[in-house]
Formats: structure tokens, C-alpha cells, sequence
């Protein structure tokens, strides 16, 4: 497949914010062939919650809470309710939770589609007479049809951008913000003065990377090693810890890895010449995390073999059969 690198204006033009809305066009016209890059889709959510007010969480109603999603959602949900009473769970062990854990007074489903295991939760949870709330980027999706919002019941709907399958970046990213409330204007024109103007080392001559985040983001560790496994498979060695944790026995045995610190400057880990910093706002939130991170993992898939790009078509008629249903290889909004 030819997968030419989709051109895009905040990277071509680092330090300068290309016009609202230069990004998203580029989103709504790429095709199978022209698949964009990471930090492409990264600045299109930016811009797209810039034009479009997100929905506020109310959480004021959860009490005990059992959260469920799979992947990104899964780990979506543990960062909006990082403070909360919830229990968490993915689509394996939800039906145990909701057996065993009479605590839990309502259930939550993040679900970027809505669909997939998402409607089986939803008819779950209904069944052993707890409320449902559903946060997803899809109007009347199938989870959508299984709820009773008559019966205390909420649905929270996400806008989105259309972007390559698995990306799921615009989808998840507005839910934290909705829960955060940074600006996204500000994140963005972060990225363009800060970020793209950094003189990055060559990326394409390490295969191993060390990403180091503040204790205050050891949620978004799970985000960034999913971004890792769908863009590289094994293909890349990836470690993710925060700051706290790295000092654990992480670094025993010692191979040529680029050791990557965001907020923190690293003095201690891995040789000198293998060490960047990465800055982040002050007061960053989730938001600015997962957007600078997810933007600094698109330079290291764009100085490596194409391996999303390459496979991405193949994979989603695999999976299309194991859910029943057709998913393609972009997903539109």
C-alpha cells in the first residue's frame, strides 16, 4: 500500500498556529492511501474542541460507581474518576464486579463507538438493576438503544473527527477535557511554540524508548503503551513509568534506549546524549498530557517503518469478523 504522510500545516509551520479549522479539513478528506500521522489527528482535536463546546461530566451523582471500558476507554475512565470511589473494570471482568461487589450503585460505560462489548455491559448492568451512564462520541448507537434515560439513566455524546481506526484520539481526548476543563486553544498553541520548534534527536536510530511521566499523569502510562502496541506491535521496546516509580529496578540491565522525560528534566537515567525533555504547560491537565505525549509518539512513528499504515487494512477485515460487523480502516465521524 502507498501510504504517503499526510501534509499538515502545524507541523510544517512550527511556532506558527495554522488557521481553526486548516487541520480538520485535512482530516475530512484523507484517504486509505494518505493516512495522516499522529500529531496530525492530535492538532485536529485540538481544533475541533476549540469550535465545538464539549459536554461538562456531572459526577456529582456517582457514588460507587463501576466503570467499564476496553483499551484507551478503559484507561479514559480511570483517569476521569482518578478521584472517585469507582471500581473499574474492562470487558473481561465486569460481570464478576457487578456479582461480587454489591457496593456498586450504578454503572459507567465509556465507549467511543458505542458498540462492540458496549451494549452487552449496558443490558448487564440494567439487568442487576443498576443506573447506566454512557459516554461515547456516537449518537443513537446500539448501547444507546439499550438505555432507559426515563429511569434516572444518562448518555454523555462527544464530538469527534474522522481519523484511521484505533487513532481514537479526538474521541477520548474531549472526554478528559470535558472532565478537565483546560482550554484547548492554549494546549495547541503549546504544542506549535514549544514542542514543534524543538530540535528533536533522530528518532529512527533507537528501537527501544523510556518515556518518563509526572506522578500526577501515572494515568496516562496505559494510554501511551496502547499508542505504542497499535503503531508498533513488538516492533518498538517501549517503557512508560512515571518520575516515582522508574527508580524501581526498571533500569538493571542498561540497552541503547532514548530516555524521554515530560515536565521533569532527567539527570539521572540512561547516558546523557540519551536523554530529551519535554516540556508541559504550566498547570497541565490530562488534556495537555495525552495531547503533548500523543504528539511525541507521532515523531517516533514517523522515522520508523510504517507499520500502522501498512497493516491497518488487513487487520480491520480480521476484526470485522470476530465482531460480526464491518469496521474500516478509517473511522468517519
Amino acid at each position: 500500500m502507498d501510504t504517503q504522510p499526510l501534509p499538515s500545516p502545524s507541523i510544517d509551520s512550527p511556532g506558527v498556529s495554522p488557521p481553526l479549522g486548516s487541520t480538520i479539513s485535512l482530516l475530512d478528506s484523507f484517504d486509505i492511501d494518505h493516512l495522516p500521522d499522529l500529531d496530525t489527528v492530535v492538532m485536529g482535536a485540538l481544533e475541533l474542541f476549540e469550535q465545538q463546546p464539549l459536554p461538562t461530566l456531572n459526577l456529582s451523582h456517582y457514588h460507587h460507581p463501576l466503570v467499564v471500558g476496553s483499551g484507551n476507554a478503559e484507561a479514559t475512565g480511570r483517569i476521569i474518576f482518578d478521584k472517585s470511589q469507582a471500581v473499574f473494570a474492562s470487558e473481561s471482568n465486569y460481570l464478576e464486579a457487578l456479582r461480587t461487589m454489591p457496593e456498586i450503585d450504578s454503572v459507567v460505560v465509556l465507549s467511543a463507538s458505542g458498540s462492540k462489548h458496549a451494549p452487552a455491559i449496558v443490558d448487564a448492568a440494567r439487568a442487576a438493576h443498576k443506573p447506566v451512564t454512557l459516554i461515547t462520541n456516537t449518537p443513537n448507537s446500539p448501547a444507546h438503544a439499550s438505555l432507559d434515560l426515563s429511569q434516572a439513566e444518562h448518555e454523555y455524546v462527544f464530538p469527534k473527527n474522522r481519523e484511521p481506526y484505533t487513532y481514537n484520539t479526538s474521541t477520548y481526548m474531549g472526554m478528559i477535557l470535558g472532565n478537565t476543563h483546560e482550554d484547548p486553544a492554549v494546549i495547541r498553541r503549546f504544542i506549535n511554540e514549544r514542542i514543534a520548534t524543538i530540535e528533536f534527536p533522530d528518532f529512527g536510530s533507537y528501537d527501544k524508548y523510556y518515556l518518563i511521566v509526572p506522578p500526577q499523569f501515572h494515568g496516562i502510562k496505559r494510554m501511551l503503551e496502547i499508542k505504542f502496541i497499535e503503531l508498533f506491535g513488538r516492533n518498538i521496546a517501549r517503557d512508560i513509568e512515571t518520575s516515582e516509580y522508574v527508580i524501581h529496578a526498571t533500569t538493571v540491565a542498561p540497552a541503547r534506549e532514548l530516555f524521554i522525560s515530560f515536565g521533569e528534566t532527567n539527570s539521572t537515567w540512561g547516558d546523557p546524549q540519551n536523554r530529551l525533555t519535554i516540556p508541559l504547560p504550566d498547570g497541565a491537565g490530562y488534556g495537555a498530557m495525552m495531547a503533548v505525549g500523543y504528539y511525541i509518539v507521532a515523531q517516533i512513528q514517523k522515522a520508523h517503518p510504517q507499520y500502522f499504515k501498512d497493516n491497518i487494512v488487513e487487520y480491520t477485515k480480521k476484526v470485522s469478523e470476530l465482531f460480526g460487523r464491518e469496521i474500516t480502516a478509517i473511522v468517519d465521524k
